[in-house]
This record gives structure tokens, C-alpha cells and sequence, in this order.
């Protein structure tokens, strides 16, 4: 009997052992996989997830949905490969999510800001496919550069060194013509008055040959128009194409979506391009999972999606802001339209 006791618990140790280090040892992998998806015609929390004012809006039904990818770390072995051989997930280094170095905070930080950036750019991508007018306003005036004693916050400028202002480009290019320590006109205008000042360029901090104001100039809507976009805890910029195509929805007559679920993904640029993204095959099943049967694909992402397409998903491919308008005019009217496959 003592024989066959000890017989048992030798056997019995060792798996014991795995068992324990199974569900205590945490592996170098994270692991991706379908995230929260969000219809940008909708609500979150009460409020509308592309909120209009100041402008005429049409009525939208349908969906236009943005997707996410969901990031798990601090995984055991189990769970590692419970995720692994459950179809929708898939495992990367953890240094690729989490670069050494680089704090959570950090990338959370930096996360946020792109996704930021994507609602500016989506913004002005809207406005310039519309052809609604723009203004440049100063996001910001550094407090130690040449324009700090004179220019402010939320100062629409009008002109700089003589050349009329109509993007952040022109700024660029007006004060890099000019050469550090020469004075330049600037028209501006604050609180609906006109005023005129002349400023003494510093010189650029990574050419000293260039002129330098110390501004962070921005395009913005011309008018009353303002856009809020209403999503906490996203990262990233891929939803910019989809909070794109809902502002064209909230500001022209029609339904871009045909009152159909259409989901989608990708980066947009002020000028209308469309980047690709990262994670598209979780994207897509997120979005077939929620119900959408047309995905508005990035043309970069292509080869990959069409290699991973859930069932019933059809993927429309989109190179820029144009073309995606156009395709979802065309899927509307029975038309064919660019596929991945």
C-alpha cells in the first residue's frame, strides 16, 4: 500500500508542478485579437460618437462602424494557449506591442495623441472632400519663441510676410522663406478684429538657416461647424476613415451605408488617402461578429485581409476618401465596386 502511495504521488507531483507553473509563469506574448466595435452614426453612453453643431445635418440610419483590436498581456501559459488555438486570436512578442524602454504611460500617451490626430485629420478630410471653407488658428504659441509677446492661442491668421494663409503648409512655407533676425508682417485675427504685427524670426531649431516663429498653426472649420468625437479609452489613429465617412453622412443629403451595416478600418490624411492599419483579420471579425456585411478595406491591407475574410463579409477596396464615397454610392445602386480578392 505505502509502495503504491508513493507510486501515486510521484506521478502526481509533477503534474502538480506544471499545473502551478502553468497558472503562475506569465509568457513573453501578448495576445491580439477582436476588439469593441462602435457605430459612428450612433451613440455611446448617451452621447452621438461624431457629434455635429453649428451646420444643417441630414438623417442617417444604417451603420458605419469603426473597429478596434484587443490587446491581452500578463498571460500565463494556459491562457496563452488557450487564445492561441481558439481561432480568433493570435499571439505577437510582447516587445512588439510594448517596446523595452518604453513605459505603459508612454504608450498609452502616445496611443492617444494619434488617436487624436486621426478625429483632426478626419475632420479636415470631411471639410476638404465638401470643399467647405477652413480658417488656420494657432493650436499653440511656445512660450519662450519669437511670436510669444504677440500672437495667442486661437488667433486665426490671415496672412504671413505678405502671403495669404489657407493651410498649415503656407505658414511653413512663408516663414522658412524668410531668414532668421528679419522682421515679417503678420495679419491676424482676434476675437473678430483684424490687426497687423511685425515679429523678429528666431531661427529653426533643426535649420538654422530657416526662419522661426514658435507657433503650432491648424486648420479648422471656417464658421460655426464644430465636430466632437465621443470615444474614451480608443488608441490609435484606424478609425479615421470611418469618422470621416460619418461626418460626409451627417453633412450631405442620402445614406452612405444605404441603411446597411457597413464596417471598415484605416488611417486617413487632411488630403483624403487612406493608410493602412494594423491587426485587420481581428478587425474583420469583430465587424462580422457584430453583423456587418460590407468592409471598407485600406488597399495596403488587401493581400491580408482576403487571405482571413469570416464568412459573409464582403471587402470593398478603398485607396482613398474619393473612392470610398464612390464605392459605397456604387454597392447602393447594385453596382460592382474594387474587391480585395
Amino acid at each position: 500500500m505505502n509502495r503504491r502511495i508513493f507510486t501515486l504521488l510521484a506521478a502526481l507531483i509533477p503534474i502538480l508542478a506544471l499545473g502551478i507553473a502553468g497558472s503562475v509563469i506569465t509568457v513573453p506574448f501578448v495576445a491580439l485579437g477582436p476588439g469593441p466595435t462602435f457605430n459612428t452614426l450612433g451613440e455611446v453612453n448617451g452621447k452621438e460618437v461624431v457629434e455635429v453643431r453649428g451646420a444643417p445635418l441630414d438623417p442617417t440610419t444604417g451603420n458605419l462602424n469603426m473597429t478596434t483590436v484587443s490587446v491581452r498581456d500578463q498571460l500565463n501559459i494556459f491562457e496563452a494557449f488557450g487564445l492561441w488555438v481558439d481561432g480568433q486570436h493570435g499571439l505577437v512578442p510582447r516587445a512588439e506591442v510594448y517596446p523595452p524602454g518604453v513605459s505603459r504611460d508612454e504608450i498609452d500617451k502616445s496611443n492617444q495623441q494619434d488617436f487624436k490626430d486621426s478625429e483632426d485629420n478626419a475632420e479636415l478630410a470631411a471639410l476638404h472632400f465638401l470643399k467647405m471653407p477652413t480658417v488656420v488658428r494657432l493650436r499653440a504659441v511656445t512660450e519662450d519663441g519669437p511670436a510669444k509677446d504677440v500672437l495667442r492661442k486661437g488667433d486665426e491668421l490671415v496672412s504671413v510676410a505678405g502671403k495669404p494663409i489657407a493651410n498649415s503648409t503656407d505658414v511653413v512655407s512663408a516663414v522658412s522663406g524668410a531668414k532668421p533676425g528679419s522682421a515679417i508682417p503678420v495679419v491676424f485675427r482676434r476675437d473678430g478684429t483684424e490687426q497687423t504685427a511685425e515679429i523678429t524670426l528666431g531661427a529653426r531649431p533643426d535649420d538654422s538657416s530657416k526662419g522661426y516663429l514658435g507657433i503650432t498653426p491648424g486648420e479648422y472649420a471656417a464658421g460655426t461647424l464644430e465636430a466632437d468625437f465621443n470615444l474614451a479609452e480608443i488608441g490609435g489613429p484606424s478609425a479615421g476613415l470611418m469618422f470621416t465617412l460619418a461626418l460626409i453622412d451627417k453633412l450631405t443629403p442620402g445614406e452612405l451605408s444605404g441603411g446597411k451595416f457597413v464596417a471598415g478600418t484605416g488611417t486617413i490624411d487632411p488630403d483624403g488617402k487612406v493608410g493602412p492599419i494594423g491587426g485587420i483579420q481581428y478587425k474583420m471579425i469583430a465587424a462580422r461578429e457584430a453583423g456587418a456585411q460590407t468592409f471598407l478595406v485600406p488597399a495596403a491591407n488587401c493581400g491580408e485581409a482576403a487571405q482571413r475574410t469570416p464568412d459573409g463579409l464582403r471587402l470593398v477596396k478603398v485607396e482613398n476618401l474619393a473612392a470610398a464615397v464612390q464605392s459605397l454610392d456604387d454597392l447602393n445602386a447594385g453596382k460592382d465596386v474594387p474587391s480585395c480578392s
